[in-house]
């Protein structure tokens, strides 16, 4: 069977604040080592209203302090966001109090307005050094620092996370490159495009002896096939307003949204935020993520889903941990 895993961002909910959002990030997490997950990310955004989760590290640490055995990471953090220094430090500490549980989950991509980019002190130019700033954040934990010579990551030193590139852009090559697991999400020739370009280019590492692909995608599992795709519908609307408006605006009823007036252009948003996701009931599911699987030759699936109710989105993921797939 294959590892099912769970990226969780800590959607703000209608009606509620960002600090409920992170309590119920850390009991989800609970729930999904309950149910057998393999791992738990959280993600970084940066100034996005209805997006909670913005400091990956400090928020794994609670979910890892939260739970016994579920690995736990970062779905990802940004590098261009951070010095490699600091970042081996804070996983270094992660590790440290939580040996053999701690995933580095590392992404290029920079703050999506040039307001938040200065904010942050950095721009897009730096997505492009996303290579170097891997390889010297590889490098404080081997201690092959050639870059800054007597300069040592602690207690991160000889310690090893286990680390993945999440694969947007030119993410696939550099993940073979420096030999990582690599994150990828997408459907279509261009998925599998990227993964043969992967695994053609993979070169060995320290940190892995063969390639390993996780796909990412949006799955809802319910009792009927309409449930389930209903449970999609408020995140896909959200994503379809943050489009237009910029913001990412708390999740609301699935009902409440499918009875919204939306212009041609929120409806053309919506309905292709909603292209590519998995969804139906526990058989269906089962033959359709494992048709995607078979055809990836993906390793592991990392599922993100969010819906507006809390107690329906575990029935989801209860759901799909109970199918083989």
């Amino acid at each position: 069977m294959t590892k099912l895993s769970i990226l969780d961002r800590s959607l703000v909910r209608e009606g509620h604040d960002p600090a409920t959002a992170l309590r119920d990030t850390i009991r989800f997490a609970r729930q999904a080592e309950e149910l057998g997950y393999h791992r738990f990310w959280v993600s970084e955004h940066h100034s996005v209203p209805g997006v909670a989760g913005s400091a990956p590290t400090v928020l794994a640490a609670a979910v890892a302090s939260a739970t016994d055995r579920i690995r736990v990471g970062t779905g990802g953090v940004m590098l261009p966001n951070h010095r490699p220094l600091v970042v081996a430090e804070q996983f270094g500490v992660l590790e440290s109090l939580n040996p053999g549980r701690v995933d580095m989950g590392l992404g290029r991509s920079v703050g999506f307005t040039g307001g938040i980019r200065k904010a942050l002190g950095h721009g897009k130019e730096d997505a492009d050094e996303f290579g170097g700033q891997l390889a010297e954040l590889l490098g404080y934990f081997t201690g092959d620092q050639r870059g800054h010579p007597g300069v040592h990551a602690l207690p991160a030193e000889g310690l090893r996370p286990q680390v993945f590139v999440l694969a947007m852009g030119s993410g696939a090559d550099i993940a073979a490159e420096h030999g990582l697991p690599m994150v990828i999400g997408g459907g279509g020739a261009r998925l599998r495009e990227a993964i043969s370009r992967y695994r053609t280019g993979f070169r060995p590492s320290a940190w892995a002896a063969r390639p390993y692909v996780v796909l990412a995608a949006n799955v809802a599992v319910g009792e009927t096939a309409r449930e389930a795709a209903l449970l999609q519908v408020p995140e896909a609307w959200a994503t379809a307003r943050s489009r237009t408006s910029g913001a990412f605006p708390p999740l609301s009823p699935a009902e409440r949204v499918l009875a919204t007036e939306m212009t041609e252009r929120e409806r053309a948003l919506f309905e292709e935020s909603r292209k590519g996701q998995v969804h139906g009931t526990g058989q269906e599911v089962e033959i359709e993520l494992g048709a995607l699987i078979e055809l990836t030759g993906a390793d592991e699936v990392l599922v993100t889903m969010n819906s507006y109710d809390l107690d329906q989105r575990l029935d989801s993921y209860r759901r799909l941990a109970r199918t083989a797939v």
